[in-house]
């Protein structure tokens, strides 16, 4: 194979392929040049998309030996993008090996870059919508508060008894046997709150009595089935 008149050859066709973006940077020892790639949405100087240059430099037995891949200028790229995209494009050269390829390379790039910018995208559509339910559950329990049960309110109710110097009063009055008012009666009788509270926590059941309805079937409640029944009778009767 004549390994020069081959990369000429493939030079030639890519001048023309990426024409306006394809440049030499080299063709001494070896013909090394860049072209540069990016997403249908890359932005320059934005966060939106990914681009960055692939730099290809022949060996002196390319295609049979494989090119050097570097990546320059990359934008947008998290920490592992440009380890995992040379390891992928590895992986091409390999299969590719004995023939032409830096095309097959440039595309499966490309390829590369768009799928992972899908990706990138619908992960910060994500974390965005996370952040979104998780202010809006805060707002939501800022303005739900404590729920109220049994528990809670006996437990508030002591609390308040005892700062409003209620509990204290009651313990007074039980030692000297005092009359209390009937005011006084309602706030310091705690069976009053706790009946009432276990009134509620049981619900407002209604008890019906079945033995009232048992004997319904013993009714003749049909006309028909009586002997002394004359619908004749009853129909001249019911005329007058």
């Amino acid at each position: 194979m004549d390994y020069i008149e081959e990369q000429k050859s493939e030079i030639e066709a890519l001048e023309s392929i990426y024409y306006g973006d394809f440049e030499i940077l080299s063709s001494e020892p070896q013909y090394k040049f860049l072209i540069p790639i990016k997403t249908e949405e890359y932005e320059s100087e934005s966060e939106n998309g990914l681009s960055c240059d692939l730099v290809i430099t022949y060996t002196s037995k390319y295609p049979e030996e494989a090119p050097i891949i570097e990546i320059q200028n990359p934008e947008n790229f998290e920490d592992d993008y440009e380890s995992n995209l040379l390891r992928y494009l590895d992986e091409q050269i390999v299969e590719n090996l004995g023939m032409v390829m830096v095309f097959t390379i440039v595309s499966s790039a490309q390829e590369w870059l768009n799928v992972k910018w899908e990706e990138t995208k619908k992960d910060k559509e994500e974390r965005a919508a996370r952040k979104l339910k998780e202010e809006e559950e805060a707002e939501l329990k800022r303005f739900e508060g404590t729920r109220v049960t049994v528990e809670t309110f006996m437990k508030w109710k002591r609390q308040f008894e005892d700062d409003m110097g209620i509990t204290k009063k009651r313990e007074i009055a039980e030692k000297e046997g005092k009359k209390l008012t009937g005011r006084e009666l309602f706030m310091t009788d705690n069976t009053l709150n706790e009946s009432d509270l276990k009134f509620l926590d049981e619900g407002d059941a209604v008890k019906v009595d079945e033995s009232l309805f048992q004997d319904l079937d013993d009714l003749d409640l049909d006309d028909d089935e009586d002997e002394d029944f004359d619908p004749d009778n009853y129909n001249s009767d019911s005329s007058s």
